[in-house]
């Protein structure tokens, strides 16, 4: 099934309408669909270059209000919610997560989750619909995946365009792996900027 929809959305980079397509892909991705929306922005970037910036908003705009309704989900319909994650295998993870949140170790510890979930191949589905289960604050989590979702597909948008089918043979092949390296340092820099002005505080 997975290869199926995957040849489907490359499919559908090529369509004359291929941004609706893509604004649609980006949506339901980060709730309920399995395949990243960068299998499609890599070819249309590349077919239409000029567009780069368009195709780059429009997966980043429409992920976020995917990743919304994601939030209400996980906020508002529980048993929906505790399918998806067990489906990805995800579900016990959460069991004690609020908890967690109460003190600030914890709620910083999220913010880097969300951003990596974001950012690297990690299911952002299952986070979003987590940080709606936990009761994260929405608006923090609006900004932290406009940051993240924003980052990726700009990064995916810009090297698509400046590389065009080297980029493609790239992602096939060391992606997912680049991607986590950065994300993860990212968010290393980011603990050491809190560490260091807590030290100050």
């Amino acid at each position: 099934m997975f290869n199926t929809l995957y040849k489907k959305c490359l499919n559908l980079a090529a369509h004359k309408s291929s941004k609706y397509y893509l604004a649609l892909v980006s949506f339901v991705e980060s709730s309920v669909f399995p395949i990243p929306p960068d299998v499609m922005v890599i070819p249309m970037v590349i077919s239409k270059k000029n567009d780069f910036i368009k195709i780059f908003l429009i997966a980043t705009i429409f992920s976020v209000l995917g990743g919304i309704l994601g939030y209400f989900i996980g906020a508002f319909f529980f048993d929906i919610s505790t399918q998806i994650m067990s489906f990805y295998g995800y579900e016990d993870k959460f069991i004690n997560l609020k908890n967690n949140l109460m003190n600030s170790e914890g709620f910083y510890a999220w913010l880097g989750i969300l951003f990596l979930a974001g950012f690297t191949p990690l299911p952002y589905k299952v986070f979003t619909i987590a940080s709606g289960l936990i009761g994260f604050n929405i608006l923090i989590f609006i900004i932290i995946s406009l940051i993240s979702r924003g980052l990726r597909f700009f990064i995916v948008s810009y090297l698509s365009y400046k590389f065009g089918d080297l980029f493609t043979q790239f992602m096939e092949k060391h992606g997912s792996k680049w991607f986590s390296i950065v994300g993860i340092f990212i968010v290393i820099i980011g603990i050491l900027i809190y560490l260091i002005f807590k030290s100050h505080a």
